[in-house]
């Protein structure tokens, strides 16, 4: 069935030159007098049928065009074929020209049809197309027009007609012109359907020349140019190009290029040699006259049209250098020059205040309902803001979902604008059929200080805002110094983390994790730990947020994956722990998304020979929330791989059971806060059954973490959690106190 589908879709696409070859053989029997009427019906109705059957050929839309096209030539053809049979007294077939003429009013209507739909008809192409008209019925007037109407003895309608065909002419020189002016992309039937055009016209020349003698027809050779004509037409429909002749694929500026200029000037210059060489009579110099007027008027609007389209595009430029495209909001570029403008002031009695808007959980949105939902909202959420804001505030989009308002005022009408911009933000969105509810987390900062600058005030309300994103989200905060001594210390931190990495400062210690029936440890989760030379410990909630901002994660992601295995390895070697002893060891969300995680773990498996099935990478409730479809893939990759998959601190996130059942998890959890109560919350310990059942429900293991007394292991015991860890059984500590303390033959010398 493909290689069927294969075969018709190469035939479809030669079927166009195999009609142009068709059709050059058919001109050359007409011009050997073989079958003369049937060659050209042939033909004629070939390329009218090609017309009709282009669209659902190459799936056009819109077809109007094609079908316009079609009915013409049937038209035209009609007339072609009825002009020798019915040639009247005074060298006109009248019957022929009642087909021929509409013939033409359809051809034109179709053309046009074509310019509107490649965008064609604009101000630039339509002015050229004007001047080489202009230029065009000026000669064709003094030259055909004038002299066929001045034979005597005709009936008027003989020498309306005789007038009409050149006035035709023009008017297709005017669309051809806008045509091949209005694009650079001229596919090979655009080029085909040209061709056509210029032949049409080669022939009304041919018949415009025999009447100047008053003659209609003369010969079936003055129809050559028509029968190619329609050769040329067939093969522009049937190319597999034609569908772009209805496309939009405009120049973006109309220069005045060497090639148009090859036209223009010629039609520019036609009436001024006419008038030298064809002036003898008054309608001949009014002609002339009025042409080169009409001309000289339309180059002066050609310059005019000219210097406006160049200074619109230069606006436009800017307006696009200074202004988010999805929002039309300012961007920062422009909101930098603003604040700028602002500070240098110094009329201004309030200070500038900056607020910093970013909205929490639209990663979600993006990977949920695509990005096009994304920038509906984005749209939706900078639409708000404007229409709740001041007059003289000022707001721009600065990142993907980040607002940057601006604006002078008292610190009273600051914090009031504040809450009122959280506000704006949490009314529901409705995305397609359902309803999205975000909320905006914001920082603030006033300028106070002589050397405050756009940088530095959009630095300072974008750390505010990471300040309340950290505090929980959903409101704002004003920044203050001691925040700025914090971003100080972050990037130390960072900076002590890249030596550290690259020393030997970074450690890993074992934790382990307990089977309450038999007391023994049944895995161990890997830990990282930093001893800096000179300021000691540095704990892990001080230096992982900083790890996971630079990216440094995914190094000591590795460091510690690699150094759990090699471990891990060790032990089950020397009998430290048996063969179902487990490894539990941390992933960050970041590191779900490299490219090479995946490959980079089955490597340690293999390079140290342990099973997939004694490693267990925890991930957090974010990654299954708003990992997207990059994590997802890596969590299948790696269940694939065999390792097991565990979802720590649970029940402090958004997750649920739907995206438990979803994600490839093996294990949860229970996050300590719970499990701090057991004893002394009823409520902890309906949450801790409520986790346990839904567990088991879905064949999960549970693992309880945090566990401190005999109190919370006791009751963790009678809900059925079967597999503790906490301090109960001491703190993580390195491989060979954990060997000395857990191993398995000391544990059965015990």
């Amino acid at each position: 069935m493909g290689r069927a589908g294969t075969d018709t879709d190469r035939w479809r696409d030669r079927l166009w030159w195999i009609f142009a070859a068709v059709g050059v053989v058919a001109t050359g029997l007409y011009l050997a007098g073989v079958a003369v009427l049937v060659d050209f019906a042939l033909i004629g109705a070939g390329a009218v049928a090609a017309c009709f059957a282009s669209p659902a050929m190459h799936d056009i839309r819109p077809a109007r065009a094609w079908h316009t096209l079609g009915v013409a030539g049937a038209f035209m053809l009609t007339g072609a074929i009825l002009r020798p049979l019915v040639v009247t007294p005074y060298g006109t077939a009248l019957p022929a020209e009642a087909f021929t003429v509409p013939g033409y009013v359809l051809m034109i209507a179709a053309l046009a049809d074509f310019a509107y739909g490649r965008r064609a008809i604009d101000r630039h192409s339509v002015i050229d197309g004007l001047i080489v008209c202009v230029g065009a019925t000026t000669a064709f007037s003094l030259l055909f027009a004038v002299p066929a109407m001045s034979i005597p003895g005709r009936p008027p309608i003989v020498s309306v007609l005789a007038a009409l065909y050149p006035t035709f002419d023009a008017i297709l020189v005017l669309l051809v012109v806008m045509l091949a002016f209005s694009t650079a992309a001229r596919q090979p039937a655009f080029r085909l359907l040209l061709g056509m055009m210029v032949l049409i016209f080669i022939g009304d020349l041919a018949y415009a020349v025999i009447g100047n003698d008053g003659v209609f027809y003369r010969s079936p050779v003055l129809d050559i140019p028509f029968l190619l004509a329609f050769t040329v037409g067939g093969a522009s429909a049937l190319h597999p190009t034609a569908r772009e002749l209805v496309r939009a694929v405009p120049l973006p500026v109309q220069p005045w290029s060497l090639a148009r200029l090859g036209v223009i000037i010629p039609a520019v210059a036609a009436p001024f040699l006419l008038m030298v060489t064809i002036t003898e009579t008054a309608v001949e110099r009014a002609i002339v006259g009025c042409g080169g007027a009409v001309i000289v008027l339309l180059l002066i609007l050609r310059a005019v049209s000219a210097v406006q389209a160049n200074a619109e595009a230069q606006a436009r430029f800017e307006y696009q250098a200074t202004h988010d495209e999805l929002t039309g909001l300012p961007n920062r570029r422009r909101l930098t020059q603003i604040v700028t403008d602002l500070l240098a002031d110094p009329g201004g009695r309030d200070p500038v205040w900056v607020f910093y808007l970013d909205l929490d959980g639209f990663k979600f949105v993006n990977d949920s309902w695509g990005h096009p939902a994304g920038d509906d909202l984005i749209r939706e959420i900078g639409q708000r803001l404007r229409a709740m804001l001041p007059p003289e505030a000022t707001i721009a989009r600065v990142g993907g979902d980040e607002f940057v308002v601006v604006r002078r005022g008292t610190a009273v009408e600051a914090l009031d604008q504040a809450q009122r911009i959280v506000d704006c933000v949490e009314p529901p969105t409705r995305i397609g059929p359902a309803e999205v509810v975000i909320t905006g987390s914001m920082g603030i900062v006033a300028a106070t200080r002589a050397d405050d600058t756009a940088d530095s005030l959009f630095r300072d309300a974008d750390t505010a805002m990471y300040r309340t994103k950290a505090d929980g989200r959903g409101t704002w905060t004003v920044f203050d110094a001691s925040m700025r001594q914090a971003v100080q210390e972050r990037l130390e931190i960072e900076g002590a983390l890249r030596n550290a990495l690259a020393g030997d400062e970074l450690h890993v210690h074992y934790q382990p994790i307990v089977d309450l029936e038999s007391g023994q440890p049944r895995g161990a989760e890997a830990l990282i730990r930093w001893e800096h030379p000179e300021k000691g410990v540095i704990g892990p909630n001080v230096f992982i947020p900083v790890a996971e901002e630079s990216r440094l994660i995914t190094g000591i992601g590795e460091y510690v994956l690699r150094a759990a295995v090699r471990q891990l390895a060790g032990w089950r070697e020397d009998g430290t722990v048996t063969d179902d002893f487990w490894m539990s060891i941390n992933v960050s969300p970041r590191q779900l998304t490299e490219p090479g995680f995946t490959a980079m773990v089955g490597e340690a498996l293999r390079a140290h020979g342990v099973p997939a099935r004694c490693v267990a990478l925890e991930i957090t409730e974010s990654v299954m929330v708003e990992g997207g479809d990059i994590s997802e893939g890596a969590l299948r990759d790696l269940r694939a791989l065999g390792v097991s998959i565990s979802v720590d601190d649970f029940g402090t996130g958004f997750s649920s059971l739907g995206y438990l059942r979803r994600h490839p998890v093996t294990s949860v959890k229970i996050d300590r806060s719970f499990v701090s109560g057991l004893g002394a919350s009823t409520s902890d310990e309906e949450i801790v059954r409520a986790v346990v059942a839904m567990s088991t429900a879905l064949g999960l293991t549970v693992v309880a973490e945090g566990v401190e007394t005999t109190a919370q292991r006791d009751v963790l015991g009678r809900l059925g959690v079967r597999l503790c860890q906490g301090w109960l059984w001491g703190r993580a500590v390195e491989a060979r106190a954990f060997a000395d303390k857990w191993g398995s033959r000391e544990q059965a010398a015990v």
